[in-house]
């Protein structure tokens, strides 16, 4: 399923990330103050989800915050979430990115637009190989991108969603 229409082009070259874990973003981020308030309005509008609750992740440091759908609501395909029930994450204290499951075609779209890359470990035993790490965003309008995203990840998660997975 395509994202609505056509996913628009991230402006300028792709963030230089670490090769391993912890999967981070080194360049392109944004000053503290402004990376936590982007990556609050991002928290804000992914909690706004039903049945998502927010909480530490299990796949990631400290300060994270992790999207987790409430088991009764999610699918039993493992293959939807990074670890039990959580589909996304945010680390807001570090560099603003986030890791979340696309399935595809959207992982194929996000990645040839610029908005994200498949993370390190996608595909090892106990990591998603539908995992990937979208950028931290660098503006309100990124922030809006981004929330979609993240959108199609938990449908792609609930029980409801017409979405399938492998």
């Amino acid at each position: 399923m395509p994202f609505h229409d056509e996913l628009p082009r991230r402006e300028g070259p792709r963030p230089v990330t670490t090769p391993h874990a912890p999967h981070s973003q080194i360049d392109q981020i944004p000053p503290p103050a402004e990376r936590v308030a982007l990556g609050r309005a991002l928290i804000a509008n992914i909690a706004a989800l039903p049945h998502v609750r927010t909480g530490g992740s299990r796949r990631a440091p400290w300060g994270t915050v992790g999207f987790h759908l409430d088991p009764e609501h999610a699918r039993t395909c493992e293959r939807v979430f990074l670890l039990d029930q959580e589909f996304a994450h945010v680390h807001l204290e570090d560099d603003g990115s986030l890791h979340a499951i696309l399935h595809e075609p959207l992982r194929t779209e996000a990645i040839d637009a610029g908005w994200a890359e498949v993370h390190p470990f996608a595909g090892q035993p106990t990591v998603s190989p539908d995992t990937v790490m979208l950028y931290a965003p660098r503006n309100d309008a990124e922030v809006a991108i981004i929330s979609k995203l993240v959108h199609r990840s938990w449908l792609n998660a609930s029980r409801t969603s017409t979405i399938a997975s492998a």
